[in-house]
């Protein structure tokens, strides 16, 4: 990553910061601009101020700890007042790709019971339509197969085609913190991604997917020396 790169996503993270209260209890995302949102929260924690955290994942509950960031769980804290999570797309009206991280069951739990999320990222995220991006889809290792196919037939329903792969690291297939896998998959432009949401809600095998849509309320996007407030309504 880019020395201005980080930059931009300090940024962005700073103006979430500006956003936390004490007391609050919080989401925390996943991804290079959350962790940097880590960071920063970290450094407020450090002088006095009062929250708890709930991680979306492994590597930011890891970090949090390093950093001395008060956790907590949903089950011990059910009800959140915000989120702050990056994206790795935010389209029109707050609509997000979510999940390149590997964390988007998690990710979608959190913001669900959050009263507001706040996305974080640079400028390149902003897209005039999802898609770009390959969407994650996370699955059931059972019946791997069968649900790929599933897959693909509800995204063919929908005019969408494009490759679908499995996500691999190390060589191996990624497993997320929940066990499961997560087909990427390359539809280029997405014209109605409420459709396919509901498409792929509806497959058996399908655990999640990374449609975040109606959950962020605000974005602030860092780029050009400044960065944008872009609110969802």
């Amino acid at each position: 990553m880019s020395a201005d790169m980080r930059e931009l996503k300090i940024e962005a993270a700073r103006a979430a910061l500006d956003r936390v209260q004490d007391g609050m209890r919080l989401g925390i995302g996943t991804g290079s601009t959350a962790e940097e949102f880590v960071r920063l929260l970290a450094e407020r924690v450090a002088v006095g101020l009062s929250v708890i955290g709930v991680p979306t994942s492994e590597r930011t509950a890891a970090l949090c700890r390093e950093l001395r960031v008060p956790l907590t769980t949903l089950d011990e804290t059910p009800e959140l007042d915000l989120t702050v999570d990056g994206a790795d797309e935010i389209g029109p009206r707050l609509g997000l790709i979510k999940g390149g991280g590997g964390a988007l069951l998690r990710e979608k739990i959190v913001a669900a019971a959050s009263q507001r999320m706040i996305v974080i990222a640079d400028k390149s995220k902003l897209v005039e339509t999802l898609g770009r991006f390959p969407l994650p889809i996370e699955i059931n290792v059972f019946g791997l197969g069968a649900t790929t196919v599933a897959v693909e037939k509800a995204a063919h329903g929908l005019g969408l085609n494009g490759s679908l792969t499995i996500r691999q690291r190390d060589g191996k297939p990624f497993v997320t913190d929940g066990g499961h896998l997560i087909i990427d998959a390359s539809f280029g432009r997405i014209p109605d991604p409420r459709a396919l949401a509901t498409a792929l809600n509806a497959v058996p095998g399908v655990v999640e997917h990374g449609l975040f849509l109606d959950l962020a309320d605000t974005a602030f996007v860092a780029g050009d020396g400044e960065v944008r407030t872009v609110e969802a309504a």
